[in-house]
């Protein structure tokens, strides 16, 4: 396998097809910087590109925070561009973007603020601990929020408890059973369960057939900006591009009972 990029800012180790990339500014409260967005730009390509990577772990170190938004100390990096030039920089943040179809199962603790909803909002399945908090400052600073709140939107998350999130600002706060109930999240554990439950996932989903759960994931995905009747049309082509031949179908595993959440 080659070896994944070089980084500073961000923590990536490949064991059993399981990417973990853990997000390493805790004394920043991993907040992004212009250098820490490339890095995930490039990480997200080389995982995209990489066959013997099935599956990722999102994660963050340090105690108080798995990301609080842009890094404002260093300032707002892309305003020197010419207005009709210029682009969002958090959507480096997301894997989709970098169209790498590959599954993330995100594990959040602590605070996620503002632009740390860039790196959940394309996730697949999102983890957090009890002590998880999501909230947006931007109100507090006079700023538009508007594209965090869009793609919790297209994560399903109602309409009122978006604009609840991006109008209250920091004197409120979606507590982790909150998050559980509106669906930002799939599952809350106890902090000291976080990263084990969220490698436990990704590696049974590393453990099936990459191709067809690539092809789930970007049907499902693109889904999103199509009509019912195109998406299933869509849908349907990946069936045949993704799936085994019937000579080629592998014998069924043994049946094991279903967990339960």
């Amino acid at each position: 396998m080659p070896e994944p990029p070089v980084t500073e800012a961000i923590e990536i180790a490949v064991d059993a097809q399981v990417a973990t990339v853990t997000l390493n500014r805790p004394d920043h409260l991993n907040a992004f910087s212009e250098e820490m967005a490339a890095e995930v730009a490039r990480t997200w390509e080389w995982i995209r590109d990489e066959d013997d990577v099935h599956a990722v772990v999102l994660r963050a170190n340090g105690e108080r925070a798995f990301c609080t938004g842009i890094d404002v100390k260093q300032g707002v990096w892309w305003y020197h561009l010419n207005i009709w030039n210029q682009v969002d920089p958090g959507q480096l943040l997301g894997p989709k973007h970098h169209r790498c179809w590959k599954p993330v199962v995100a594990a959040v603790h602590g605070m996620c603020a503002g632009g740390g909803q860039y790196f959940i909002n394309e996730a697949d399945i999102i983890v957090c601990s009890d002590d998880a908090t999501f909230f947006d400052p931007h109100a507090n600073g006079g700023v538009v929020s508007a594209l965090e709140p869009i793609g919790m939107l297209q994560r399903g998350v109602p309409l009122g408890d978006v604009l609840r999130w991006a109008l209250m600002g920091n004197d409120e706060r979606i507590t982790a059973l909150t998050a559980l109930r509106l669906g930002l999240v799939t599952e809350v554990v106890p902090r000291a369960e976080l990263w084990g439950r969220a490698d436990q996932i990704a590696r049974e989903i590393a453990g099936r057939r990459p191709e067809a759960v690539q092809g789930t994931v970007r049907a499902i995905w693109e889904s999103l900006d199509m009509t019912r009747s195109t998406a299933q049309q869509n849908g349907l082509a990946y069936t045949h591009i993704g799936n085994p031949s019937p000579g080629e179908r592998p014998p069924r595993p043994p049946r094991r009972e279903p967990r339960f959440r």
